[in-house]
């Protein structure tokens, strides 16, 4: 059993809200941000049904409008824009300019992706677009609406469970591994020596194993936490991590001061929303917080350059 919550929608609401957009747009064939924001501007609840057909929860839809339109709209708020609209049909008839702007940068971008569709991709990886009603653009969308497929039925499934959940939560390793690899390449390139710890591995003196260690855990000079994240709630959890790293690390002293330094390598729109937090970390870090845009100033600007092999 779930609790169903203040603005829980019953399937007849969401299939009244998918008849709107489904005339308005004429079974999809003129699915333009014009017509989609008229859909909305009658039923709210429609903006629902077409984050469902892009398959994105409100914070990676957010994100997709502030980095494809400029939008100032942030995870929080494309949250609270959802809530508004599955909770009023009405809503937008009434909303400040600023939501407007804001619902009609989400629903510009969203257009434009599922118009769009999947890419082709080189072996392993798969895109988020690659689903029936949005592999190859509008030719896919209009094809589940009109043939004998229950397409509003599919679609609330979906607006319930997210699509690629399940296999979004079972990679979730593989993502953090990339900023792992990125660190490895940048040490390998300087010839550092490192030990990277194994998932959940116990090491001595540490009551949590950061990922790597220079040169080594026995004698650490520089150790490294590595985290890509895209949700704001993991980011927070990822920053209590790497608080506890530099705890640790004023807890460990030789003459009066730490002996070694502890540097953040990190990515992902989850921590751009965790403004304090990101504060908080840099200062406690004296700034060796690096993303993957600053990832080639890691050896030189770290104590990690004392271990590199000049060229």
């Amino acid at each position: 059993l779930l609790p169903r919550g203040p603005n829980f929608i019953e399937y007849p609401q969401f299939r009244e809200a998918f008849e709107v957009l489904k005339r308005i747009t004429r079974t999809f064939s003129r699915f333009d941000t014009e017509t989609v924001m008229s859909a909305l501007n009658e039923n709210a609840r429609a903006f629902g049904v077409v984050r469902s057909i892009l398959g994105m929860t409100p914070p990676e839809w957010a994100d997709l409008a502030r980095i494809e339109r400029g939008s100032d709209v942030t995870q929080n708020a494309a949250r609270q824009l959802d809530r508004e609209c599955r909770a009023d049909p009405a809503f937008l008839r009434a909303a400040t300019r600023l939501k407007l702007t804001r619902v009609e940068a989400m629903v510009s971008v969203a257009v434009e992706y599922i118009r769009a569709g999947a890419p082709a991709l080189a072996d392993g990886l798969v895109h988020r677009l690659a689903k029936v009603d949005t592999a190859n653009g509008l030719d896919s969308l209009t094809y589940v609406a009109q043939e004998n497929v229950p397409y509003a039925m599919l679609l609330y499934e979906r607006y319930l469970g997210r699509p690629f959940a399940a296999h979004r939560d079972a990679v979730s390793d593989l993502v953090g591994e990339v900023m792992e690899t990125a660190v490895e390449d940048r040490l390998r390139a300087a010839a550092v020596s490192y030990r990277k710890t194994k998932r959940a591995e116990r090491i001595p003196g540490f009551g949590q194993a950061p990922d790597f260690c220079i040169p080594d855990e026995v004698a650490p000079g520089v150790v490294i936490e590595a985290k890509i994240t895209s949700d704001d709630g993991t980011a927070r959890d990822k920053v209590t991590r790497i608080m506890r790293l530099a705890t640790q690390r004023d807890e460990h002293v030789r003459d009066g001061r730490p002996y070694y330094e502890v540097v953040a390598c990190i990515d992902g729109r989850g921590f751009r929303e965790r403004r304090a937090d990101m504060r908080q970390m840099l200062l406690a870090l004296d700034g060796k917080v690096f993303a993957t845009a600053t990832l080639d100033r890691l050896v030189a600007s770290t104590q990690i350059r004392r271990y590199a092999v000049e060229e």
